[in-house]
């Protein structure tokens, strides 16, 4: 710890707080990042693998045993908790939550042996947050602010603020910026917990 030269009369040294480094992201020992794309604050913990071509945003936080293939794109704020697998052809814009063990996917006909080429792109829109295995098929986008609920299955694409739940997923609600609940129909309807819509 740095300390700084006592005031006049004091007696003793006072020490001086560091300021973390911001330009740095933290990578754990057992984690394994091949991309240089990753932004400042970032953290990838334990057993996660971000692979080179993958671009990761600032102030992201990648949980344990979750892998990043590369051509994804992750913005600034992203929370990819444990055992999630973001394949090539995702673009998740700023502060999305994918929750544990949600499901993407890439490819509609899969096949062991078969190589059609470009991937279906998944785009989730900013603020979107995905619940703990939910699983969303490829090729569609998910609207800014929408929560998809624990366990949904998503076939088609999702309203900004809408509440999708279920197998198939449907919208059953509107959600306000801070994912409360919104009461009532209409855009002007205005959330109990922030005042917000």
């Amino acid at each position: 710890m740095r300390t700084r030269s006592p005031r006049p009369g004091s007696g003793r040294r006072k020490p001086v707080r560091r300021t973390p480094v911001r330009d740095a992201f933290y990578k754990h020992p057992l984690a394994l990042v091949e991309t240089e794309a990753l932004g400042p604050g970032t953290r990838v913990w334990a057993w996660a693998h971000v692979m080179s071509g993958a671009r990761v945003g600032a102030d992201c936080n990648i949980g344990e045993h979750c892998f990043v293939e590369s051509g994804v794109v992750l913005g600034d704020r992203v929370t990819v908790k444990n055992g999630v697998a973001v394949w090539n052809g995702v673009v998740a814009e700023d502060d999305v939550f994918l929750g544990p063990n949600a499901v993407l996917t890439n490819d509609l006909r899969p096949r062991s042996k078969i190589y059609r080429g470009p991937v279906q792109s998944t785009l989730l829109k900013r603020g979107a947050s995905v619940g703990a295995n939910a699983t969303l098929l490829c090729g569609i986008t998910v609207g800014t602010h929408a929560m998809i609920g624990a366990g949904a299955v998503v076939t088609r694409n999702v309203p900004p603020h809408a509440l999708v739940v279920g197998n198939p997923g449907r919208v059953v609600g509107r959600v306000c910026d801070c994912g409360a609940r919104l009461k009532g129909r209409g855009t002007s309807v205005r959330c109990a917990e922030c005042s917000g819509r």
